[in-house]
């Protein structure tokens, strides 16, 4: 056992004996010290710890305290009713405190007790109320505070679990702070209580068995009682003057006494005036005018000293902030915090600044994280932090995306109108300003607040300008989702997927497969828009397949046919006439017989040529679909699917390529078209 562990026990353990066993005067002064000490530490320690949670442990010390505080209550009762010798502090603070005179000891204590009911307890009991209650209601708005920031970049997923870690102990302190509170009244209330019982009982004892008369005995016992009272009352009044200093503490990790001098002797203006009003009071009213102007001269003196020291602070703070700056030019650049690449970028100019502005109702942090939310739903990727910065070097009403650090996407909108597209049924065209749809590149127009229900009514699809962004990134994310997996998320998903499925992780992982090879394998599914959220059925499949093969492209047509059902459904929907366009088995055997094997994996080495004509014929197969207003899907062997995916993906990237295994037994399928060459 630990001495700290010990010494809690042992404490804990003294006062249930004190309740049981008749302890010894001389050991009673020992532990109404103890009592004493541990007051004053409580008081001063609450007083100058920097935040309240680090004393996190506040209210069971409360509880420690006032069951300790109790038994030598009962300690005492019984050796002032047993023996009339309670020990040196109790009688002690009797006859010295109490001016050894009954009435001034009773008025004594009558004061202390109604400081510490009716004001330091009640005041207490009242904030520690109020303050929990205030946390609990702020907790949602500070998660929210805490997702934006993640959600932005300004936090690191460490620091956010930080931050919601500690909001979580402030609730929990200051919720068990307004139970604890009640402790302490309820000390008070009983210390009252014992004290009352405690002159009845003496002055029955000193009658009845001590043969005393009515007026010694009150006198005796009333001062052995109120020294009593005095010795519990006093550390129960440190103890609640502590408790009202760290409930009320305006900051939570400021240091007490020096914001609190600053705050009530930091303004010279304020002293001044003071110095000069106490010293009027003084020479113009029969007041003590040695006193009052002595004072009122101190604190003018006081004021002056102040002012010089905030002069000679402003002017080493303006000497410093110079030094500081000619060492920033002096300095070589610290080129390291411009090596980080953040994964995703959103720039913008200062015209956008509103839409993204929460003060001003801008909701485009909100919809950021519902990007991510719904890239996690339908590709089983968490996306990266998505950076959001203005950028005044850009117009105004223009924004750009980048993907590590590249420009890939850009687009421009008009601040304060809505775009107004034409889903191909609309005849009657509505005025507004021509554009074109920055994630699709379809033609488009701007239109106006007063436009908007009348081009809804038409059949125009209507969006704000915060949507256009939030639906730009979204396909930029989709388009670029392989690239932004990195081997650091793959750990993180093989992490979630350990906690339900650990053998199977264990198998496949480091002993088959490496976490670059597994992510090669995702990459290539999420580069076709294959969802990885069923991650416990791909790494089932690569554990079966990975002992006879480590090609990560024959590996990803594994786990393709094995996401068979998804597969289809995403691309051939049920009850549905799906026109599909098939290859011809002679280009297969071509392609197959182009493929070359290597120890980096597998390529295609065909005839330039004949690539151009299998192109070609891939590129008119696509018209007829699109006039046919279908999305163009080639079915292929399963063999041959990877490497005619390959060969296409460079100028047709939108192409489906599905073989014959990841179609499933409901869908119907016809056949429109065959690409030869």
């Amino acid at each position: 056992m630990k001495k700290a562990d010990l010494g809690v026990a042992l404490y804990l353990l003294t006062a249930i004996a004190m309740f049981i066993v008749t302890i010894p005067s001389g050991l009673l002064d020992v532990f109404l010290a103890i009592n004493i000490s541990i007051s004053f530490t409580i008081l001063f320690g609450c007083m100058f710890t920097k935040e309240v949670l680090d004393m996190s442990f506040y209210p069971t010390m409360l509880l420690f305290t006032t069951i300790f505080r109790i038994a030598l209550n009962v300690s005492s009762t019984k050796l002032i009713l047993g023996t009339g010798d309670p020990g040196n502090v109790v009688t002690t603070f009797g006859e010295f405190v109490g001016g050894g005179d009954l009435i001034i000891g009773t008025i004594v204590f009558i004061i202390l007790i109604l400081i510490q009911f009716m004001v330091i307890n009640k005041g207490s009991e009242r904030v520690a109320e109020v303050t929990a209650r205030f946390t609990l209601d702020a907790m949602p708005g500070k998660q929210m505070a805490i997702d934006a920031d993640l959600n932005t970049g300004a936090i690191t997923d460490a620091e956010a679990k930080k931050r919601r870690d500690k909001i979580q102990q402030e609730a929990s302190f200051f919720g068990s702070m307004d139970g604890a509170v009640k402790y302490v009244k309820g000390d008070a209330i009983a210390g009252l209580i014992i004290t009352v019982v405690n002159i009845v009982g003496g002055i029955a004892m000193g009658v009845l068995r001590q043969g005393m008369d009515i007026g010694g005995a009150l006198e005796k016992y009333t001062i052995l009682t109120i020294g009593d009272g005095l010795v519990s009352q006093i550390p129960s009044l440190l103890i609640s003057l502590a408790t009202g200093i760290l409930v009320t503490k305006g900051s939570k990790d400021a240091d007490f006494s020096n914001v609190l001098i600053g705050q009530l002797f930091g303004i010279p203006k304020v002293l001044y005036i003071v110095g000069i009003s106490m010293a009027v009071i003084g020479l113009v009213t029969p007041l003590n005018d040695i006193v009052f102007v002595g004072l009122g001269m101190a604190f003018v003196v006081a004021a002056r000293m102040i002012e010089s020291t905030i002069e000679t602070a402003n002017i080493e703070a303006e000497a410093d902030m110079d030094e500081v700056a000619a060492d920033e030019i002096r300095q070589p650049e610290n080129v390291n915090s411009l090596l980080q690449v953040d994964p995703i970028e959103l720039e913008f100019g200062y015209g956008i600044i509103p839409l993204a502005d929460v003060n001003q109702g801008g909701d485009l942090l909100d919809r950021v994280v519902m990007i991510r939310r719904q890239v996690a739903l339908e590709l089983g990727m968490v996306v990266p932090i998505i950076r959001l910065r203005d950028n005044i070097q850009l117009n105004p009403n223009q924004y750009i995306i980048k993907i590590k650090g590249i420009q890939v996407s850009e687009g421009e909108i008009l601040f304060d109108h809505y775009m107004a597209m034409n889903p191909g049924f609309v005849e009657e065209e509505i005025a507004g300003i021509p554009t074109f749809e920055p994630s699709f590149h379809l033609p488009a127009i701007w239109i106006t607040e007063g436009q908007r229900e009348r081009a809804e009514s038409l059949g125009y699809t209507v969006v704000d300008p915060p949507s256009i962004i939030a639906t730009h990134l979204t396909e930029v994310i989709r388009q670029h989702v392989a690239e932004l997996l990195s081997r650091q998320d793959v750990q993180n998903l093989i992490n979630n997927l350990k906690e339900t499925n650990p053998a199977l992780v264990e198998e496949l992982i480091p002993k088959t497969l490496g976490i670059g090879e597994v992510q090669k394998v995702l990459q290539n599914l999420l580069r076709e828009g294959i969802s990885i959220r069923d991650l416990l059925t791909i790494f089932e499949t690569l554990a079966d397949y990975a002992s006879t093969s480590r090609d990560t492209d024959i590996l990803t047509e594994y786990a393709r046919q094995s996401l068979k059902r998804a597969i289809s459904s995403k691309y051939f929907p049920p009850r549905e006439v799906t026109s599909v366009v098939t290859l011809d088995p002679a280009v297969e055997q071509e392609i197959m017989k182009s493929v070359k094997q290597t120890e980096q994996g597998a390529y295609l080495s065909l005839d330039p040529e004949r690539t151009r004509a299998i192109l070609k014929s891939v590129e008119a197969e696509i018209k007829k679909m699109e006039n046919m207003g279908k999305n163009p899907i080639v079915i292929t062997s399963p063999i041959v699917r990877i490497y005619f995916k390959r060969l296409t993906e460079e100028y047709y990237k939108d192409l489906i390529v599905v073989s014959y295994n990841e179609i499933g037994s409901d869908a119907e399928l016809q056949s429109v078209g065959m690409i030869t060459a």
